[in-house]
């Protein structure tokens, strides 16, 4: 199993080549959400053996990646149908989202971005491609690319986009750990 340092190094160097954003941008937001999914292993040696060991013994299936993409695409659906409720209840109670050059907490999300970001997919629509799973042991992240045409307030919009989530399995499901939304727009 790569060491904690290994996989920020690999966290980084995929933040590097994400060539719509800058360098020290992306290194910043993917280290913030690689200091996430690493604090709880990095509490103790006693904690950080027990997770590499439980990470190796909890082999990855088919069906964990079908429960992290659906846990993805639901919190999408939700946020179309306008259901706030539900999608903060995929997002754990520590949640950190990373947007628009900022990171909110999930109360912080829940009172600022989340309302507007309901009335964009809303209004606008995405198109993308199938959302990219990986999961190793109780921690998954997935990554999905878009394509995002209409008009908002009289806008007309027309980007391209990134989505990074980071799930963890609790006994009730996964949950989204964090979410790093990204875009640009896109030239004629």
């Amino acid at each position: 199993m790569p060491l904690q340092s290994e996989r920020v190094t690999a966290l980084t160097a995929f933040a590097r080549r994400m060539d719509h954003v800058t360098t020290a941008h992306a290194t910043r937001s993917f280290c913030a959400i690689a200091v996430l999914c690493l604090s709880h292993a990095a509490c103790s040696p006693g904690e950080a053996a027990k997770d590499r060991s439980s990470a190796t013994a909890t082999a990855a299936t088919p069906a964990d990646s079908l429960a992290v993409a659906h846990t993805v695409e639901r919190f999408d659906s939700l946020l179309v149908g306008g259901d706030s409720s539900g999608a903060l209840a995929l997002l754990a109670p520590d949640a950190l989202v990373l947007e628009s050059g900022g990171m909110e907490t999930r109360e912080q999300y829940r009172s600022h971005h989340l309302p507007g970001d309901i009335e964009f997919v809303r209004a606008v629509r995405a198109t993308g491609d199938p959302v990219r799973v990986v999961v190793r042991g109780d921690v998954a992240w997935t990554v999905a690319t878009s394509i995002t045409q209409g008009t908002f307030h009289d806008r007309p919009i027309n980007s391209a986009g990134a989505a990074l989530m980071v799930l963890t399995r609790e006994p009730g499901g996964w949950q989204i750990r964090a979410i790093h939304w990204s875009s640009h727009t896109r030239k004629a």
